[in-house]
């Protein structure tokens, strides 16, 4: 049967076990006893008329004080939801069931509850009264609550992992980061929602920060088109300080620099700058802004710091790449003139060359020495007259004969006779056996004369009989020696201007002129040098056991340009003093000796008059005085009326290094 009164009103117990109704009372006593579920019974005023202990320890207020009172009065703003359910559920005389959130007077936390409102009927059907069922779910709402923000966290960091990673991507494809860096600034966006992002660089010769590139796409076009951050800007107070900086809407206002007054009329109202840092230092800064206030926390400066990190590397490994672009280009540049053999003309292994001049030179020789032809061969000193004569006896019909040499000028007047004709035995005063002279030993070749413009006059006429006659007396003899000599003569001197002078017989000059042949001088085929460079260091090196790889770009320009007095024999000399000098595997040139070899002859009153000398001696002179400092107010630049690069230009132009003049207190000024 169904009964219709008591606690257990709404209960169906069985007729056949009418005990059975006294296990329900208890069952209802041991709920409304239970620790952990609340219960209590309202009227229509939604006073307690009942409530169970563990209810009252949920508000916090003893069971006696609940009863008589109202639920407000219990709990007061709090209630109010609870009056409202309560209410909802009298009227319609319809369970509700809620779930709260409630702060009560006598607590300082939130408490979560689950309520089930029950309309209870008197005997008459009326709805008068509600109970009420209150379980405290707050731990397991805090659980779900922590589950969430840690969901929502792992979310996150799931997204700043993913970003970074696709950053790292884009940089590890291209290290051109002002090339890359819109994209980069997308995959932030995605993150952090900044509208703008750029990044600079500082330039260690100014000090200043450089802007570089922009991802900003809904400019107002306010920013300065040449963006360079002052001293005060914010990111220069961020790479100062070496660490992440946020700004706000006001602190922005306050900077006067230009770059911060154009993101201000952007309206961006947070900023955030954090430092390309590297081991030597901040690289420069990457900054973000947004038009949110407080639109960056310190949470964001860790990933913000971490793409910052990647940016850095991907800048450093650009600036590496490039700086070894240019040293392999100019390895290359350098190894080029050393690539290969340097060789001679096909006839002519020895001479080593390709310039019109001497190709035009070497054209004559192979004409005239088939011939039996006399031949004056006419040049500077060091310019290869030896090897021009060597060419000619080789290449003639007398190449199996000797090749007998004589340097007029490097024996005594004394002795030349005898040197070059011989003497008999008592022809003067320490001639004790008979010696056979330079000439007789050239029977059937060649007598190569070197300085012959030396000879003295005395002399001249016995040489002018063998060029005609083919024969002479020994010293102390009377008896006639016959031979068969060609004679190659060479001089540096203008014989014309000797035979003027009356130093020179013009009779000899005119049957030692029968072939001139005028070598040009080194800086008359300035093309051959790079040749004659490669030969000597490659002939230096093997014989020294040394390895010269690369000459640099630099040094064979300056080798070029310089007029070379001494002509060939003055750069054989250089390149074996340099191959000496050289420790590693690029040649290293004492230039230094040439340009004091200039200024050196200026002072001797060696008349100089080019351009560049005069522009080179002045230069050098404000340089001594102000002690190589190149910039400020007293600094050679501005003495010269020129900009720094432009003197640093015509230094690098001019061979001049700025080292050489700089005083030991004043050489980190310029």
């Amino acid at each position: 049967m169904v009964n219709d009164s008591g606690p257990e009103r709404g209960m169906l117990v069985s007729e056949a076990h009418p005990e059975v109704r006294a296990e329900v009372d208890r069952l209802f006593s041991a709920y409304f006893t239970a620790p952990n579920v609340g219960l209590c019974i309202l009227d229509s005023d939604l006073r307690y008329l009942a409530i169970n202990q563990a209810l009252a320890e949920m508000n916090g207020v003893p069971a006696e004080k609940h009863l008589g009172r109202t639920v407000r009065e219990i709990l007061g703003e709090a209630g109010e939801t609870i009056e409202t359910k309560a209410s909802h559920a009298l009227q319609t005389q319809q369970q509700v069931k809620s779930e709260l959130s409630v702060k009560l007077p006598t607590k300082s936390e939130t408490d979560h509850w689950l309520a089930h409102y029950i309309p209870i009927p008197d005997t008459q059907g009326a709805v008068k009264r509600v109970g009420a069922v209150v379980v405290e779910v707050t731990v397991p709402k805090l659980l779900e609550q922590f589950v969430q923000q840690l969901d929502g966290k792992l979310r996150q960091e799931r997204k700043r992992l993913r970003m970074l990673t696709d950053v790292g991507n884009l940089l590890s494809l291209n290290w051109d980061v002002a090339q890359v860096f819109p994209r980069v600034s997308a995959r932030m966006r995605r993150v952090l929602c900044q509208e703008f992002a750029s990044f600079a660089l500082h330039d260690a010769r100014t000090g200043l920060l450089v802007h570089q590139a922009t991802d900003f796409p809904l400019s107002k076009g306010l920013l300065p088109s040449v963006q360079v951050s002052a001293s005060e800007a914010p990111a220069v107070q961020s790479m100062r300080e070496r660490k992440g900086l946020i700004f706000s809407h006001e602190q922005l206002q306050t900077f006067e620099d230009e770059v911060a007054r154009g993101l201000t009329a952007e309206g961006l109202k947070s900023l955030c700058c954090v430092p390309l840092m590297r081991p030597k230092g901040p690289l420069g800064v990457v900054v973000l802004g947004s038009t949110r206030e407080n639109a960056f926390r310190e949470e964001d400066m860790e990933v913000i710091s971490q793409v910052a990190a990647q940016l850095a590397v991907a800048i450093e490994n650009h600036r590496t790449a490039a700086e070894i672009e240019q040293l392999k280009r100019r390895l290359g540049e350098g190894r080029s003139y050393l690539d290969g053999e340097a060789r001679g003309q096909g006839q002519f292994p020895e001479i080593v060359g390709d310039s019109p001049l001497l190709k035009q030179v070497l054209d004559q020789v192979a004409t005239v020495a088939s011939s039996e032809a006399t031949i004056l061969v006419l040049g500077e000193t060091g310019t290869g007259k030896e090897l021009i004569a060597q060419a000619v006896h080789r290449m003639s019909r007398r190449k199996d004969g000797p090749f007998i040499k004589v340097n007029c000028a490097a024996i005594p007047t004394g002795l030349l006779e005898s040197e070059l004709f011989g003497h008999e035995k008592g022809a003067f005063t320490g001639a004790v056996t008979r010696k056979i002279g330079r000439m007789e030993l050239a029977d059937g070749g060649t007598l190569f004369l070197d300085e012959v413009g030396e000879i003295p006059t005395e002399l001249q006429p016995k040489l002018l009989r063998v060029l005609q006659d083919q024969e002479f007396e020994r010293l102390g003899s009377t008896r006639t020696v016959k031979v068969n000599v060609r004679v190659v003569a060479a001089t540096n001197r203008n014989l014309a201007e000797s035979i003027a002078l009356g130093e020179f017989r013009s009779d000899l000059f005119y049957r030692l002129n029968v072939f001139p042949v005028r070598i040009p001088s080194l800086k008359e085929r300035r093309e051959d040098i790079p040749v004659l460079v490669r030969h000597f260091v490659h002939k230096f090196a093997r014989r020294m056991n040394r390895y010269i790889e690369t000459i640099p770009k630099e040094t064979m320009k300056v080798l070029t340009e310089w007029d070379w007095p001494g002509n060939v024999r003055e750069l054989e000399n250089l390149m074996e003093r340099s191959v000496i000098l050289s420790e590693g595997a690029a040649l290293r040139v004492p230039l230094g000796e040439l340009r004091a070899r200039v200024e050196s002859r200026v002072r001797e009153g060696e008349p100089d008059n080019t351009l560049d000398t005069a522009e080179r001696l002045h230069i050098v002179r404000v340089l001594r005085e102000t002690g190589g400092v190149l910039s400020g107010t007293d600094g050679a630049a501005r003495r010269l009326g020129l900009k720094r690069t432009t003197l640093q230009s015509k230094m690098q132009r001019l061979g001049i290094i700025r080292g050489d003049y700089a005083n030991p207190d004043r050489k980190n000024r310029g």
